[in-house]
């Protein structure tokens, strides 16, 4: 592995530094013999709510999974939190050319109340407690919940849980030293999520001012997906036998840029999340963080959402002594242009600069 000298600005430091980067790592200590790259220096990104082995209609091979997971990199993003998968893939995890991936285990749902071939059915919702407590065993520290979906016998968007089965299935993963997240696009369902103890909500289009107040209070994320909201008129274009729905769906994505931009003033932690592996292509991270710039965070909280706060939020490090080298390198800084993002001079993974 070749020793690399890294000289620039550090973000979000902003701070003019030389590091160097042997055997996968990063220190401030001079290598004799280090390769010398230059420019503007960010973490390596991170979707929060990506889904590599997945596509419209279910689970991929690995094979296709590598693929996506690939594709992911190739536009900067070095760290992946699966977000629910119906496919194992730690094969994918051992290997050293494809982004670290924080596996969230599989969708925890009803029985035809969420996308077949998605995630786990569950026919009676009392079963919640013990496929969260499986699911917390399997995965990486993370829970996936469908919190809500269309109700077909209402005609809209409807809660698949009761609020006592969801406390108890939180606590449940919480003794684990898990953490929960759930799905959930509509208002019903929410007030049930929060008051449970919830950690994250994916999506989130119904949360009112209110809410956003207590979960930025109670530490509560969100990951807003925007680039897949805005699939929402061509769902309620397709969904003619349920108008209440179709009309709902369409005033939850009118209204999506007003509740983010609600969400980062009430102080709530927003992280970028593709949604990729559905609806969504794979490598469109950067039209997150311009979709969230534009929603009302600024550069640097847009990119940070992806980068540097995202990383610590996850548990992981940036660009300091000893941590893992997982970063990218610009030739000039991207908190003036976001649009630089898709054009790094330098992916460095696992301290191999990709592609060499």
């Amino acid at each position: 592995m070749t020793a690399l000298h890294l000289r620039g600005v550090v973000l979000p430091d902003d701070e003019r530094r030389d590091l160097w980067i042997t055997d996968g790592r990063i220190t401030s200590e001079p290598v004799p013999g280090a390769e010398t790259i230059e420019g503007f220096l960010v973490p390596g990104l991170v979707d929060a709510h990506c889904h590599p082995g997945l596509s419209a209609t279910g689970a991929t091979s690995l094979e296709e999974a590598a693929e996506q997971a690939k594709t992911d990199r190739d536009a900067g993003t070095l760290l992946i939190r699966d977000c629910g998968l119906p496919l194992d893939v730690r094969p994918l995890q051992a290997r050293g050319d494809l982004p670290r991936i924080i596996r969230a285990g599989q969708h925890l749902a009803l029985v035809k109340r969420y996308i077949p071939g998605f995630g786990i059915e569950l026919d009676d919702p009392e079963q919640l407690p013990a496929a969260v407590a499986e699911q917390a065993k399997n995965s990486d520290g993370w829970v996936k919940l469908v919190g809500d979906w269309i109700d077909r016998s209402v005609g809209d968007l409807a809660p698949l849980w009761p609020d006592d089965v969801l406390a108890e299935a939180i606590e449940v993963a919480h003794d684990a030293g898990a953490k929960v997240t759930a799905h959930v696009f509509g208002e019903h369902a929410l007030d049930g999520l929060l008051n449970a103890g919830i950690d994250c909500l994916e999506h989130g289009t119904g949360l009112s001012a209110d809410q956003l107040d207590g979960m930025a209070k109670n530490n509560v994320a969100l990951v807003p997906t925007l680039i897949n909201i805005d699939n929402f008129p061509g769902i309620a274009d397709k969904a003619t036998r349920f108008p209440t729905y179709a009309d709902h769906m369409r005033a939850l994505h009118a209204g999506v840029g007003e509740m983010v931009a609600g969400a980062v003033e009430a102080g709530v932690s927003v992280y970028a999340g593709s949604d990729a592996g559905g609806m969504v292509a794979h490598g469109r991270l950067v039209d997150e963080i311009e979709a969230l710039h534009r929603a009302g965070m600024t550069t640097e909280q847009a990119l940070g959402s992806a980068s540097w706060a995202a990383r610590e939020w996850l548990g992981y490090q940036g660009i300091v002594d000893g941590a893992h080298a997982d970063l990218l390198v610009y030739a000039t800084d991207p908190r003036e242009d976001l649009g630089v993002l898709r054009h790094p001079t330098h992916i460095i993974l696992r301290g191999v600069v990709c592609g060499t």
